[in-house]
């Protein structure tokens, strides 16, 4: 089974999405809310798949210190939202980041599993592509059987998924455009490289142009949605309408 590490922060307003919050009507704490919408879905997504779900959650320490908690902990706050999440949350594990960077901090996860524990395949996650689901994971897994990497491209150079069956050199592989300078990564270690289909990721308000439509058309369509995501689009109310020509993000009137 592919192991699917997910990089979890706790969802606390101003750590997560905050670009999101300054270009979008969304507040910190909606902003926060919706980051823990799509990570849930993420997880029942990983759940649900022939994959296996580590819950990789960045501790206290490693947080900016103006969103540390004394009165909690990172890992209580993941592990809260995998039991809102998963119908058996013992089926998920959860490990700590270790590393002061995404791509220090995905690279050694990657590292650990694939060298230290020698697990054959493993994928690296944000959890901000709500439309990543148990379809596009288990089809991941087998492009792993016959490339060393693959990924999933998304808009402005981001990649929703990165896989792995054989390390690549992870330092700095994670910086803009991360699609192509994975890729090139993948190159220089003489790898394979395999795509998924495009999927939106949600880290600005320019993002949430293509996902509340996705969501509200698939919703009307009474076709599968990511749960989490849609009850959170549907109950604060966003919607995309066209002004002065252009698409545009506006919340119903209450």
């Amino acid at each position: 089974m592919t192991v699917v590490a997910l990089m979890a922060d706790p969802p606390r307003p101003g750590l997560v999405l905050s670009e999101l919050a300054e270009t979008s009507p969304l507040s910190e704490t909606e902003a926060a809310d919706l980051y823990a919408a799509m990570l849930k879905d993420s997880m029942v997504a990983v759940s649900r798949s022939g994959g296996d779900l580590l819950v990789n959650y960045r501790s206290e320490d490693l947080l900016p210190e103006a969103y540390r908690e004394e009165d909690g902990t990172a890992e209580a706050a993941v592990r809260t939202l995998a039991a809102d999440a998963l119908d058996d949350p013992s089926e998920a594990r959860f490990e700590v980041q270790v590393g002061s960077s995404v791509s220090a901090r995905a690279g050694n996860t990657m590292m650990h599993l694939l060298r230290d524990e020698d697990v054959r395949t493993a994928a690296v996650v944000r959890g901000d592509a709500p439309f990543f689901t148990r379809s596009k994971i288990d089809s991941m897994a087998m492009k792993l059987r016959t490339n060393e990497v693959v990924l999933g491209p998304s808009t402005a150079g981001r990649s929703y998924v990165a896989g792995f069956s054989d390390p690549i050199d992870f330092s700095e592989a994670f910086t803009t455009p991360e699609v192509e300078t994975l890729t090139a990564r993948a190159n220089d270690a003489g790898h394979n490289v395999a795509f998924l289909e495009m999927q939106p990721t949600v880290r600005t308000g320019v993002d949430l142009l293509t996902l509340v439509p996705a969501i509200r058309a698939r919703w009307q369509a009474e076709r599968i949605v990511p749960g989490y995501t849609a009850e959170f689009v549907v109950e604060t109310g966003l919607n995309v309408v066209e002004e002065d020509g252009e698409p545009t993000l506006v919340r119903d009137e209450e």
